[in-house]
Protein backbone atom coordinates (compact mmCIF):
# COMPACT_ATOMS: atom_id res chain seq x y z
CA UNK A 1 0.00 0.00 0.00
CA UNK A 2 2.85 2.35 0.29
CA UNK A 3 2.79 3.49 -3.24
CA UNK A 4 -1.00 4.35 -2.87
CA UNK A 5 -0.29 6.55 0.18
CA UNK A 6 3.12 7.76 -0.34
CA UNK A 7 2.60 8.71 -4.26
CA UNK A 8 6.61 8.30 -4.59
CA UNK A 9 6.33 4.92 -5.67
CA UNK A 10 5.13 3.88 -9.61
CA UNK A 11 1.16 3.81 -9.16
CA UNK A 12 -0.85 0.91 -8.16
CA UNK A 13 -2.84 -0.77 -10.96
CA UNK A 14 -6.08 0.21 -8.59
CA UNK A 15 -5.16 3.44 -8.21
CA UNK A 16 -4.63 4.39 -12.03
CA UNK A 17 -8.39 2.53 -12.62
CA UNK A 18 -9.80 4.71 -9.67
CA UNK A 19 -7.97 8.10 -11.24
CA UNK A 20 -9.26 7.40 -15.32
CA UNK A 21 -12.72 6.40 -13.37
CA UNK A 22 -12.34 9.53 -11.72
CA UNK A 23 -11.98 11.38 -15.27
CA UNK A 24 -14.72 9.34 -16.82
CA UNK A 25 -17.16 10.27 -13.93
CA UNK A 26 -16.27 14.28 -14.45
CA UNK A 27 -17.27 13.16 -18.46
CA UNK A 28 -20.12 11.33 -17.75
CA UNK A 29 -21.96 14.22 -15.62
CA UNK A 30 -21.62 16.56 -18.26
CA UNK A 31 -23.90 14.08 -20.79
CA UNK A 32 -27.50 15.40 -21.50
CA UNK A 33 -30.09 12.67 -20.54
CA UNK A 34 -30.79 12.14 -24.13
CA UNK A 35 -27.01 10.68 -24.78
CA UNK A 36 -27.13 8.81 -21.76
CA UNK A 37 -31.10 6.89 -22.85
CA UNK A 38 -29.43 5.92 -25.78
CA UNK A 39 -26.05 4.31 -24.98
CA UNK A 40 -28.18 2.30 -22.50
CA UNK A 41 -30.33 0.77 -24.98
CA UNK A 42 -27.40 -0.26 -27.10
CA UNK A 43 -25.96 -1.66 -24.55
CA UNK A 44 -29.03 -3.80 -23.59
CA UNK A 45 -29.26 -4.85 -27.12
CA UNK A 46 -25.64 -5.79 -26.42
CA UNK A 47 -26.23 -7.98 -24.38
CA UNK A 48 -28.28 -10.27 -26.20
CA UNK A 49 -26.32 -10.01 -29.25
CA UNK A 50 -23.91 -11.81 -26.63
CA UNK A 51 -25.78 -13.92 -24.60
CA UNK A 52 -24.29 -17.33 -25.75
CA UNK A 53 -20.80 -15.77 -24.75
CA UNK A 54 -22.68 -14.71 -21.42
CA UNK A 55 -24.44 -18.34 -21.06
CA UNK A 56 -20.86 -20.29 -21.94
CA UNK A 57 -18.79 -18.57 -19.40
CA UNK A 58 -21.46 -18.68 -16.52
CA UNK A 59 -21.59 -22.66 -17.64
CA UNK A 60 -17.60 -22.40 -16.74
CA UNK A 61 -18.56 -21.19 -13.64
CA UNK A 62 -21.04 -23.04 -12.81
CA UNK A 63 -19.29 -26.25 -12.96
CA UNK A 64 -16.29 -25.22 -11.22
CA UNK A 65 -18.44 -24.50 -8.44
CA UNK A 66 -20.49 -27.68 -8.60
CA UNK A 67 -17.71 -29.23 -6.85
CA UNK A 68 -17.42 -26.63 -4.33
CA UNK A 69 -21.44 -27.64 -3.48
CA UNK A 70 -20.60 -30.89 -3.06
CA UNK A 71 -17.61 -30.45 -0.83
CA UNK A 72 -19.97 -28.52 1.49
CA UNK A 73 -17.17 -25.50 0.62
CA UNK A 74 -20.40 -23.58 -1.47
CA UNK A 75 -24.33 -23.22 -0.22
CA UNK A 76 -27.12 -24.03 -2.62
CA UNK A 77 -28.47 -20.67 -2.13
CA UNK A 78 -25.15 -19.43 -3.47
CA UNK A 79 -24.57 -21.49 -6.36
CA UNK A 80 -28.04 -21.16 -7.32
CA UNK A 81 -27.03 -16.42 -7.42
CA UNK A 82 -24.46 -17.56 -9.56
CA UNK A 83 -26.44 -19.06 -12.25
CA UNK A 84 -27.93 -17.49 -15.44
CA UNK A 85 -30.03 -18.42 -18.17
CA UNK A 86 -31.38 -17.38 -21.46
CA UNK A 87 -34.35 -15.67 -19.44
CA UNK A 88 -31.92 -14.35 -17.01
CA UNK A 89 -29.61 -12.41 -20.01
CA UNK A 90 -33.36 -11.45 -21.11
CA UNK A 91 -33.96 -9.69 -18.02
CA UNK A 92 -30.72 -8.08 -17.61
CA UNK A 93 -32.16 -6.44 -20.95
CA UNK A 94 -35.29 -5.38 -19.73
CA UNK A 95 -33.58 -3.83 -16.33
CA UNK A 96 -31.46 -1.62 -18.22
CA UNK A 97 -34.05 -0.63 -20.71
CA UNK A 98 -36.09 0.16 -17.94
CA UNK A 99 -33.41 1.87 -16.56
CA UNK A 100 -32.92 3.78 -19.30
CA UNK A 101 -36.97 5.01 -19.36
CA UNK A 102 -36.42 6.76 -16.02
CA UNK A 103 -36.73 9.73 -15.82
CA UNK A 104 -33.30 11.99 -15.50
CA UNK A 105 -32.06 12.27 -11.75
CA UNK A 106 -29.88 15.06 -12.79
CA UNK A 107 -30.37 18.54 -12.77
CA UNK A 108 -33.09 18.99 -10.73
CA UNK A 109 -34.12 21.62 -8.44
CA UNK A 110 -34.86 19.95 -5.16
CA UNK A 111 -35.50 23.87 -3.88
CA UNK A 112 -35.03 26.79 -4.48
CA UNK A 113 -34.94 30.37 -2.59
CA UNK A 114 -34.82 33.93 -3.05
CA UNK A 115 -32.45 35.42 -0.60
CA UNK A 116 -32.95 38.29 -2.25
CA UNK A 117 -33.99 40.93 -5.24
CA UNK A 118 -31.81 39.09 -7.55
CA UNK A 119 -29.94 36.83 -5.06
CA UNK A 120 -31.35 33.45 -5.53
CA UNK A 121 -30.65 30.00 -4.45
CA UNK A 122 -31.13 26.95 -5.84
CA UNK A 123 -30.02 23.02 -4.15
CA UNK A 124 -29.79 20.82 -7.57
CA UNK A 125 -29.38 16.85 -8.14
CA UNK A 126 -25.30 15.79 -9.23
CA UNK A 127 -24.15 12.24 -9.34
CA UNK A 128 -21.57 11.38 -6.42
CA UNK A 129 -19.02 10.64 -8.51
CA UNK A 130 -17.04 6.90 -8.32
CA UNK A 131 -19.07 4.20 -6.97
CA UNK A 132 -16.72 0.91 -6.01
CA UNK A 133 -19.14 -2.18 -5.96
CA UNK A 134 -17.72 -5.58 -4.22
CA UNK A 135 -20.48 -8.18 -3.93
CA UNK A 136 -20.70 -12.21 -4.36
CA UNK A 137 -22.17 -14.57 -6.49
CA UNK A 138 -24.82 -12.66 -8.81
CA UNK A 139 -23.34 -11.75 -12.27
CA UNK A 140 -26.54 -9.52 -12.91
CA UNK A 141 -25.36 -6.99 -10.24
CA UNK A 142 -23.06 -5.57 -13.24
CA UNK A 143 -25.68 -4.91 -15.29
CA UNK A 144 -28.25 -3.58 -13.08
CA UNK A 145 -25.77 -1.34 -11.15
CA UNK A 146 -24.04 0.02 -14.22
CA UNK A 147 -27.20 0.75 -15.56
CA UNK A 148 -27.97 3.07 -12.89
CA UNK A 149 -24.86 4.26 -12.55
CA UNK A 150 -24.25 5.56 -16.49
CA UNK A 151 -28.50 7.18 -15.71
CA UNK A 152 -26.94 9.22 -12.74
CA UNK A 153 -23.58 10.17 -14.52
CA UNK A 154 -21.51 7.66 -12.09
CA UNK A 155 -18.43 5.85 -13.08
CA UNK A 156 -18.38 2.01 -11.17
CA UNK A 157 -15.67 0.11 -10.08
CA UNK A 158 -16.37 -3.84 -9.42
CA UNK A 159 -15.18 -6.84 -7.83
CA UNK A 160 -17.22 -9.93 -7.59
CA UNK A 161 -16.63 -13.02 -6.09
CA UNK A 162 -14.30 -15.23 -8.06
CA UNK A 163 -17.13 -17.97 -8.47
CA UNK A 164 -18.64 -16.04 -10.86
CA UNK A 165 -15.37 -14.31 -12.32
CA UNK A 166 -15.55 -15.72 -16.51
CA UNK A 167 -19.87 -14.39 -16.54
CA UNK A 168 -18.38 -10.97 -14.71
CA UNK A 169 -15.18 -10.80 -16.75
CA UNK A 170 -18.00 -11.47 -20.29
CA UNK A 171 -20.57 -8.82 -19.02
CA UNK A 172 -17.88 -6.09 -17.96
CA UNK A 173 -16.13 -6.51 -21.55
CA UNK A 174 -19.77 -6.66 -22.90
CA UNK A 175 -20.41 -2.80 -21.07
CA UNK A 176 -17.07 -1.79 -22.16
CA UNK A 177 -17.16 -2.81 -25.80
CA UNK A 178 -20.51 -0.89 -26.53
CA UNK A 179 -19.79 1.85 -24.67
CA UNK A 180 -16.47 2.00 -27.05
CA UNK A 181 -19.09 2.99 -29.92
CA UNK A 182 -19.54 6.23 -28.37
CA UNK A 183 -16.68 8.43 -28.27
CA UNK A 184 -18.19 11.27 -25.70
CA UNK A 185 -17.80 7.94 -23.29
CA UNK A 186 -14.76 7.00 -22.10
CA UNK A 187 -15.04 3.35 -21.14
CA UNK A 188 -13.40 3.45 -18.09
CA UNK A 189 -16.39 4.43 -16.92
CA UNK A 190 -17.29 0.70 -16.07
CA UNK A 191 -13.84 -1.33 -14.54
CA UNK A 192 -13.66 -4.94 -13.13
CA UNK A 193 -11.06 -5.88 -10.68
CA UNK A 194 -9.92 -9.16 -9.99
CA UNK A 195 -8.24 -9.82 -6.75
CA UNK A 196 -8.84 -9.75 -2.74
CA UNK A 197 -5.44 -7.24 -2.97
CA UNK A 198 -7.23 -5.00 -5.32
CA UNK A 199 -10.52 -4.66 -2.71
CA UNK A 200 -7.98 -4.15 0.11
CA UNK A 201 -6.10 -0.99 -2.17
CA UNK A 202 -9.88 0.43 -3.36
CA UNK A 203 -10.88 0.57 0.51
CA UNK A 204 -7.67 3.06 0.41
CA UNK A 205 -9.07 5.45 -1.99
CA UNK A 206 -10.59 7.43 -0.44
CA UNK A 207 -9.83 10.72 -2.29
CA UNK A 208 -10.43 8.84 -5.71
CA UNK A 209 -13.82 6.37 -4.56
CA UNK A 210 -17.15 8.38 -3.02
CA UNK A 211 -19.12 5.72 -1.76
CA UNK A 212 -18.18 1.86 -1.69
CA UNK A 213 -21.17 -0.58 -1.30
CA UNK A 214 -20.75 -4.37 -0.04
CA UNK A 215 -23.40 -7.02 -1.15
CA UNK A 216 -22.70 -9.74 1.51
CA UNK A 217 -23.01 -11.28 4.81
CA UNK A 218 -23.66 -8.83 7.86
CA UNK A 219 -20.15 -9.95 8.93
CA UNK A 220 -18.70 -8.92 5.51
CA UNK A 221 -20.36 -5.76 5.12
CA UNK A 222 -19.19 -4.74 8.72
CA UNK A 223 -15.32 -5.50 7.54
CA UNK A 224 -15.36 -3.45 4.49
CA UNK A 225 -16.69 -0.71 6.87
CA UNK A 226 -14.30 -1.06 9.51
CA UNK A 227 -11.34 -1.48 7.02
CA UNK A 228 -12.19 2.00 4.78
CA UNK A 229 -12.08 5.77 5.19
CA UNK A 230 -14.63 5.52 2.30
CA UNK A 231 -18.18 5.94 2.93
CA UNK A 232 -19.80 2.35 3.05
CA UNK A 233 -23.77 2.12 1.89
CA UNK A 234 -24.21 -2.15 3.08
CA UNK A 235 -26.44 -4.23 1.11
CA UNK A 236 -27.71 -5.19 4.36
CA UNK A 237 -28.53 -9.16 5.39
CA UNK A 238 -32.32 -9.56 5.73
CA UNK A 239 -33.58 -11.34 8.75
CA UNK A 240 -37.13 -10.79 7.37
CA UNK A 241 -40.20 -12.15 9.29
CA UNK A 242 -44.23 -12.38 9.05
CA UNK A 243 -45.93 -12.02 11.49
CA UNK A 244 -49.46 -14.03 11.47
CA UNK A 245 -51.96 -11.69 13.52
CA UNK A 246 -55.05 -13.59 15.89
CA UNK A 247 -57.41 -11.17 13.08
CA UNK A 248 -55.21 -12.63 9.60
CA UNK A 249 -57.53 -13.65 6.88
CA UNK A 250 -55.34 -17.22 7.30
CA UNK A 251 -55.52 -17.96 3.81
CA UNK A 252 -53.93 -14.52 3.20
CA UNK A 253 -51.67 -15.91 5.74
CA UNK A 254 -50.88 -19.39 3.98
CA UNK A 255 -50.12 -17.44 1.00
CA UNK A 256 -48.10 -14.58 2.40
CA UNK A 257 -45.79 -16.65 4.12
CA UNK A 258 -45.12 -19.65 1.58
CA UNK A 259 -44.43 -17.08 -0.95
CA UNK A 260 -42.12 -14.84 1.45
CA UNK A 261 -40.31 -18.61 2.15
CA UNK A 262 -40.46 -20.54 -1.15
CA UNK A 263 -40.74 -18.01 -4.17
CA UNK A 264 -36.63 -17.38 -3.86
CA UNK A 265 -35.66 -18.54 -1.20
CA UNK A 266 -31.67 -17.18 -1.55
CA UNK A 267 -32.93 -13.40 -1.90
CA UNK A 268 -32.46 -11.17 1.24
CA UNK A 269 -35.83 -10.44 1.22
CA UNK A 270 -37.01 -13.82 1.69
CA UNK A 271 -38.47 -14.62 5.44
CA UNK A 272 -36.37 -16.52 7.88
CA UNK A 273 -38.74 -16.81 10.68
CA UNK A 274 -42.73 -16.84 10.92
CA UNK A 275 -44.60 -15.44 13.82
CA UNK A 276 -47.80 -16.90 14.62
CA UNK A 277 -50.32 -15.76 17.28
CA UNK A 278 -51.02 -18.65 20.11
CA UNK A 279 -54.71 -18.11 19.06
CA UNK A 280 -54.86 -19.32 16.00
CA UNK A 281 -51.74 -21.40 15.69
CA UNK A 282 -53.73 -25.04 16.16
CA UNK A 283 -55.09 -23.51 12.87
CA UNK A 284 -52.98 -22.14 10.74
CA UNK A 285 -50.04 -24.32 11.44
CA UNK A 286 -50.63 -27.48 10.47
CA UNK A 287 -51.58 -26.70 7.06
CA UNK A 288 -48.65 -24.16 6.64
CA UNK A 289 -45.93 -26.95 7.61
CA UNK A 290 -47.38 -29.27 5.27
CA UNK A 291 -47.06 -26.32 2.40
CA UNK A 292 -43.33 -26.13 3.89
CA UNK A 293 -42.70 -29.73 3.70
CA UNK A 294 -44.04 -30.25 0.50
CA UNK A 295 -42.24 -27.88 -0.73
CA UNK A 296 -39.10 -29.23 0.73
CA UNK A 297 -38.60 -26.52 3.66
CA UNK A 298 -36.56 -27.57 6.94
CA UNK A 299 -38.84 -26.21 9.20
CA UNK A 300 -37.05 -25.64 12.84
CA UNK A 301 -39.63 -24.32 15.52
CA UNK A 302 -39.79 -23.42 19.01
CA UNK A 303 -41.10 -25.84 21.65
CA UNK A 304 -44.52 -24.73 21.70
CA UNK A 305 -44.51 -25.32 17.55
CA UNK A 306 -42.60 -28.59 17.91
CA UNK A 307 -45.29 -29.73 20.35
CA UNK A 308 -48.18 -28.83 18.32
CA UNK A 309 -47.01 -30.04 15.10
CA UNK A 310 -45.39 -33.48 16.18
CA UNK A 311 -48.87 -34.84 17.26
CA UNK A 312 -50.87 -33.58 13.97
CA UNK A 313 -51.15 -35.98 11.20
CA UNK A 314 -51.76 -33.92 8.32
CA UNK A 315 -48.37 -32.54 8.98
CA UNK A 316 -47.09 -35.90 9.41
CA UNK A 317 -48.71 -37.19 6.28
CA UNK A 318 -46.53 -34.52 4.30
CA UNK A 319 -43.07 -35.09 5.77
CA UNK A 320 -40.23 -35.23 3.64
CA UNK A 321 -37.76 -34.95 5.98
CA UNK A 322 -34.89 -37.90 6.20
CA UNK A 323 -33.46 -37.18 9.83
CA UNK A 324 -36.46 -38.85 11.67
CA UNK A 325 -37.93 -35.97 13.10
CA UNK A 326 -40.97 -33.77 11.89
CA UNK A 327 -39.30 -30.34 13.16
CA UNK A 328 -35.45 -29.32 14.46
CA UNK A 329 -35.78 -27.62 17.66
CA UNK A 330 -34.73 -23.63 17.03
CA UNK A 331 -31.74 -22.63 18.60
CA UNK A 332 -31.00 -19.19 19.33
CA UNK A 333 -28.82 -18.51 16.84
CA UNK A 334 -31.73 -19.60 14.42
CA UNK A 335 -33.84 -16.65 15.46
CA UNK A 336 -31.07 -14.90 14.06
CA UNK A 337 -30.13 -16.32 10.82
CA UNK A 338 -30.49 -15.55 7.50
CA UNK A 339 -30.61 -18.90 5.75
CA UNK A 340 -30.86 -17.84 2.31
CA UNK A 341 -32.29 -21.49 1.61
CA UNK A 342 -35.33 -23.55 1.96
CA UNK A 343 -34.62 -23.04 5.68
CA UNK A 344 -37.52 -21.43 8.21
CA UNK A 345 -38.29 -21.19 11.53
CA UNK A 346 -41.04 -20.52 13.38
CA UNK A 347 -42.33 -19.20 16.82
CA UNK A 348 -45.23 -18.89 18.47
CA UNK A 349 -46.08 -15.63 20.36
CA UNK A 350 -48.84 -14.54 22.76
CA UNK A 351 -49.40 -11.06 21.34
CA UNK A 352 -48.40 -8.66 18.64
CA UNK A 353 -46.55 -7.10 21.23
CA UNK A 354 -44.26 -10.46 21.66
CA UNK A 355 -44.28 -10.55 17.74
CA UNK A 356 -42.78 -6.68 17.40
CA UNK A 357 -40.08 -7.42 20.22
CA UNK A 358 -38.96 -10.30 18.53
CA UNK A 359 -38.60 -8.32 15.67
CA UNK A 360 -36.74 -5.56 16.87
CA UNK A 361 -34.60 -7.86 19.13
CA UNK A 362 -33.71 -10.38 15.93
CA UNK A 363 -34.42 -8.45 12.66
CA UNK A 364 -31.60 -6.73 10.71
CA UNK A 365 -33.64 -3.67 9.40
CA UNK A 366 -34.76 -5.19 6.53
CA UNK A 367 -38.71 -6.15 5.91
CA UNK A 368 -41.00 -7.12 7.92
CA UNK A 369 -44.83 -7.87 7.25
CA UNK A 370 -47.86 -8.78 9.24
CA UNK A 371 -51.04 -10.31 7.89
CA UNK A 372 -54.09 -9.10 9.57
CA UNK A 373 -57.59 -7.73 9.25
CA UNK A 374 -57.12 -5.07 12.29
CA UNK A 375 -56.40 -2.13 10.51
CA UNK A 376 -55.61 -0.65 13.74
CA UNK A 377 -53.01 -2.92 14.74
CA UNK A 378 -51.62 -3.17 10.80
CA UNK A 379 -51.21 0.82 11.52
CA UNK A 380 -49.36 0.62 14.70
CA UNK A 381 -46.98 -2.38 13.32
CA UNK A 382 -45.93 -0.21 10.62
CA UNK A 383 -45.19 2.64 12.76
CA UNK A 384 -43.63 0.66 15.36
CA UNK A 385 -41.39 -1.43 13.37
CA UNK A 386 -38.14 0.02 12.79
CA UNK A 387 -37.26 -1.31 9.15
CA UNK A 388 -36.47 -0.07 5.57
CA UNK A 389 -39.46 -2.16 4.55
CA UNK A 390 -42.92 -2.63 6.49
CA UNK A 391 -45.67 -4.60 4.74
CA UNK A 392 -48.89 -5.33 5.35
CA UNK A 393 -50.73 -8.87 4.14
CA UNK A 394 -48.00 -8.35 1.92
CA UNK A 395 -45.19 -10.88 1.13
CA UNK A 396 -41.60 -9.58 1.87
CA UNK A 397 -40.23 -10.44 -1.58
CA UNK A 398 -42.31 -7.26 -2.78
CA UNK A 399 -38.79 -5.82 -1.61
CA UNK A 400 -37.16 -5.06 -4.60
CA UNK A 401 -36.10 -2.17 -6.95
CA UNK A 402 -37.76 -3.25 -10.18
CA UNK A 403 -41.01 -4.12 -8.16
CA UNK A 404 -40.55 -0.74 -6.41
CA UNK A 405 -40.66 0.76 -9.77
CA UNK A 406 -36.81 2.13 -9.65
CA UNK A 407 -35.93 -0.30 -12.70
CA UNK A 408 -33.38 -1.68 -10.76
CA UNK A 409 -31.50 -1.61 -7.79
CA UNK A 410 -27.67 -1.34 -6.48
CA UNK A 411 -28.97 -3.46 -3.21
CA UNK A 412 -31.36 -3.03 0.16
CA UNK A 413 -30.15 -0.74 2.31
CA UNK A 414 -31.24 -1.41 6.07
CA UNK A 415 -28.70 2.27 7.04
CA UNK A 416 -31.13 4.83 7.94
CA UNK A 417 -28.27 7.50 6.43
CA UNK A 418 -28.26 8.80 2.45
CA UNK A 419 -30.81 5.80 1.33
CA UNK A 420 -32.57 3.14 2.99
CA UNK A 421 -34.50 0.01 1.18
CA UNK A 422 -33.82 -1.03 -2.51
CA UNK A 423 -31.67 1.68 -3.61
CA UNK A 424 -32.05 3.29 -7.20
CA UNK A 425 -30.88 5.98 -9.33
CA UNK A 426 -31.80 8.45 -5.99
CA UNK A 427 -29.14 6.70 -3.71
CA UNK A 428 -26.59 7.07 -6.31
CA UNK A 429 -27.12 11.50 -6.52
CA UNK A 430 -26.51 13.87 -4.17
CA UNK A 431 -26.79 17.66 -4.35
CA UNK A 432 -24.87 20.83 -4.74
CA UNK A 433 -25.92 24.33 -4.12
CA UNK A 434 -26.09 27.36 -7.09
CA UNK A 435 -26.12 30.60 -5.99
CA UNK A 436 -27.21 33.32 -8.29
CA UNK A 437 -26.33 36.79 -7.84
CA UNK A 438 -25.71 40.86 -9.13
CA UNK A 439 -22.40 41.49 -7.38
CA UNK A 440 -23.80 41.13 -3.74
CA UNK A 441 -21.70 40.85 -0.90
CA UNK A 442 -21.84 39.71 2.31
CA UNK A 443 -20.88 43.27 3.74
CA UNK A 444 -24.16 44.69 2.36
CA UNK A 445 -25.95 42.86 4.77
CA UNK A 446 -23.71 42.64 7.42
CA UNK A 447 -23.70 46.59 7.72
CA UNK A 448 -27.49 46.54 7.61
CA UNK A 449 -27.03 48.18 3.84
CA UNK A 450 -29.36 45.34 2.90
CA UNK A 451 -31.78 42.48 4.59
CA UNK A 452 -32.72 38.60 3.55
CA UNK A 453 -35.74 37.65 2.04
CA UNK A 454 -35.63 34.49 2.29
CA UNK A 455 -38.64 33.61 0.00
CA UNK A 456 -39.45 29.95 -0.41
CA UNK A 457 -39.46 29.46 -4.60
CA UNK A 458 -39.57 25.67 -4.33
Amino acid sequence: MKNIETGSVKESKVLGIARRARSAARQLSTLSDVMRREVLLVIADALVERQAEILAANAQDAEAALSAVEEGKMTRAMFHRLQTSEIGVAEMRARVRDVASLPDPLGRILEATELDDDLTLHKVSCPLGVIGIVFESRPDVIPQVAALALKSGNAVIFKGGSEAAHTNQVLAETWRDALGRFPEIPQDAVSLLHTREDVAQLLCLDQEIDLIIPRGSREFVRYIAENSRIPVLGHGEGVCHVYIDQAADLEKGHAVAFDSKVQYPAACNAMETLLVHESIADVFLPEMIAQFFNADVEVRGCQRTMSLANGNQQVRGSLRLGNGNLIVSATEQDWATEYSDLIVSIKIVSSADEAIEHIQRYGSGHTESIVTEDSDLAERFMETVDAAGVFHNVSTRFADGFRYGLGAELGISASKLHARGPVGLEGLTTYKYKLFGNGHTVAMYSKGERSFKHRKLI
